[in-house]
């Protein structure tokens, strides 16, 4: 199905987050800002699946894998600089963070999340956001942010 998402097609995730470290390399040299080796790590981590990830996997992940033995403010820290650095989103409804497919341009965050397999597909509509903003002008409303987070099924999982 040529429409289908990459999230939801088999691939080699690998190329995803090679593809996102390089992207974020190449963000923090131009906006001048560091991506140490732990915001390095956590965004690896963020982008191994399409699924979104909380902080205490993450910090679960670093305590098996790696060894580390990082606080959970430290890695909230890394999560915010990704957030602030636009690497990440975060997904309200599920106190997680999914990786950014378009970190080098602002845009809002509107994602498709499957209730079955948890996979996250995020859009990049312009005309969602223009009618937000402009229902919330009619009301004297100023939108400062904005995600939008829709629940349902996946093809996959539909055609399960």
């Amino acid at each position: 199905m040529p429409n289908t998402p990459l999230a939801n097609r088999p691939h080699d995730h690998s190329h995803c987050v090679h593809t996102a470290l390089a992207e974020a390399d190449a963000l923090c040299a131009r906006q001048g800002v560091r991506l140490t080796a732990l915001r390095r790590r956590v965004l690896e981590l963020v982008w191994q699946s399409h699924k979104p990830l909380g902080a205490y996997d993450i910090l679960g992940v670093l305590s098996e894998q790696d060894g580390r033995r990082a606080a959970p403010p430290t890695v909230y820290r890394a999560l915010d600089f990704l957030l602030e650095n636009s690497l990440v989103h975060r997904i309200a409804s599920l106190n997680a963070f999914i990786g950014c497919n378009h970190p080098e341009h602002a845009h809002q965050g509107q994602f498709l999340i499957c209730r079955e397999c948890h996979v996250a597909i995020e859009l990049e509509q312009a005309a969602i956001s223009d009618a937000i903003i402009d229902s919330a002008k009619d009301v004297g409303f100023s939108v400062e942010a904005q995600t939008v987070e829709v629940v349902g099924l996946c093809g996959n999982c539909r055609s399960a």
